[in-house]
């Protein structure tokens, strides 16, 4: 999508629609609106009619006279003094999605001065809903099933004040990068496991470095097995595509610097092994890749950006498949750190990729580690599709992830990982298992993962946040790019 900006009067912007933002105070509202109609005269119906009085995620279509683009969309902001930067996003999804409907081209967006935000964060804020929320998988639909046939190409964000708009532009470019990053990961997070296997995964890891400027070294299953990836072998035992272990470094921060380490589970398709999940749904688990997906579309996005900080992704890639060799409930796994492990459940094969990519991350002596991964139906069952589970050891990094997490809505919360659970996963016959059973299933999980790290780390659950079973204001149906911003957001924010 081409992004343009103008310093001009709504009237005077060409575009095929131009998106005003109006708050709902009865003063606000009240001067708002008087100036639109003098500058649209048409508008002046809507507002005298109350049709639109400014309330949040509410809008209206006004088809103008005499003005350089033929619709104004109006997008209600709510109270001024509940004004938050999600609230900026999703009205720009809404009005974003409503030319979008119409099947328009173009589409020009004001950026409004308002005192209480800065103006990068106000555009990229209103950026981010516009763009993200055009997203649709829908490569393999044709155009008489409902393929977009005019998709939004040219976006325009423009304000009558040049000095503000300029104040603007670092926040909205940031913004439109940071959406590549996002929608890269929705697409490698809701193609089919037929498009999206480890190699091909590691395919597409290598062309994305390629294009924004990060290393890709792949490792095969020969390379693979003279690490002793014990897990990442165990787990692909039963399929008849080989893994892959994909390392992605970013070194553009100081010489000799520590740099900050991804981990993003890579199970292309996760049938649950042996221990098969039920039929119904299952489709789903193509999007078990998603923190591989994550990290790789945030790696895209920070290099993209020219972030100057030293970054390491890790990605081990497979899928788990039920065939005649593989791995058994009882299986025995011992890691190249002389951790033994039980495999109690060989659905619950993500923590045992993870291990191995947890043990290869302590080479780079990392400053900290930050793992994310559709883990647990037990998170899902806790926090719903809103919320992903933060788990640590570290509070410095929690706290930066939350502090990232508020400021892009992308929220997580805390679970403990208290000693009196790591019980649940002791094993007779090895050091843990990798299932404590239902109970506490998020949080077992985190322990397990705990037990491959000695540096600062952080999980992130985003088994509920990664996989949404519906629509909302700007993230789609299905794999939803979920961690790219806040990631992107805690890196760029790290010194």
């Amino acid at each position: 999508m081409k992004l343009s900006f103008s310093t001009s009067r709504a009237s005077a912007v060409k575009s095929d629609a131009v998106v005003l933002f109006v708050f709902e105070d009865k003063e606000s509202f009240d001067s708002q609106s008087a100036r639109i109609a003098e500058e649209f005269p048409s508008a002046a119906p809507v507002f005298s009619s109350g049709d639109f009085k400014g309330k949040k995620d509410t809008g209206a279509v006004i088809y103008t006279d005499g003005a350089k683009s033929p619709r104004l969309i109006l997008a209600g902001l709510g109270e001024q003094a509940k004004l938050t930067l999600e609230r900026l996003r999703r009205a720009a999804a809404q009005a974003s999605k409503r030319a979008s409907s119409m099947k328009l081209g173009s589409l020009a967006l004001h950026l409004p001065s308002i005192d209480a935000v800065p103006a990068a964060e106000l555009a990229q804020a209103i950026a981010e809903g516009a763009v993200l929320s055009l997203y649709k998988f829908d490569k393999y639909i044709s155009e008489e099933n409902g393929k977009s046939a005019s998709p939004i190409t040219a976006m325009t964000l423009f304000s009558e004040d040049k000095q503000w708009l300029n104040d603007c532009k670092p926040g909205a470019e940031l913004a439109f990068t940071i959406a590549q990053g996002v929608n890269l990961t929705r697409d490698l997070a809701n193609s089919p496991s037929n498009e999206i296997y480890p190699e091909s995964l590691a395919a597409r890891a290598v062309s994305a470095g390629k294009e924004a400027g990060f290393k890709v070294t792949v490792f095969n299953k020969k390379k693979i097995e003279s690490l002793k990836m014990n897990g990442l072998l165990g787990v692909n035992r039963g399929s008849v595509r080989p893994p892959a272990f994909i390392v992605m470094e970013y070194l553009k921060g100081p010489r000799g610097s520590n740099p900050i380490v991804l981990v993003g589970k890579g199970v292309t398709f996760d049938s649950g092994g042996i221990s098969i999940k039920p039929s119904a749904g299952m489709g789903d688990m193509r999007m078990d890749r998603h923190g591989a997906a994550t990290v790789i579309g945030t790696m895209y996005a920070i290099a993209k950006a020219g972030l100057k900080l030293n970054v390491v992704a890790l990605v081990p890639a497979t899928d788990n498949m039920p065939d005649g060799g593989a791995m058994v409930p009882g299986d025995v796994i011992t890691y190249s750190n002389g951790l033994s492990v039980e495999v109690d459940n060989t659905d619950a094969e993500g923590r045992l990729i993870l291990a191995d990519a947890l043990i290869y991350a302590k080479r780079y002596n990392p400053t900290a580690v930050v793992d994310l991964a559709t883990l647990t139906g037990a998170c899902v069952v806790a926090l719903g599709h809103t919320t992903s589970g933060l788990m640590g050891n570290d509070r410095e990094l929690k706290d930066r992830i939350k502090h990232s997490a508020d400021y892009t809505s992308e929220y997580v919360c805390e679970l403990p990982l208290y000693e009196e659970y790591e019980e649940m996963i002791k094993s007779d016959y090895a050091d843990i298992k990798n299932s404590g059973g239902r109970a506490a299933g998020s949080i077992t999980a985190g322990l397990f993962l705990q037990r491959f790290t000695d540096y600062p780390w952080a999980h992130l659950d985003i088994a509920g946040t990664g996989i949404s079973p519906k629509e909302t204001a700007y993230m789609p149906k299905g794999g939803t790019g979920v961690g790219v911003r806040l990631l992107c957001n805690m890196l760029m924010k790290w010194e």
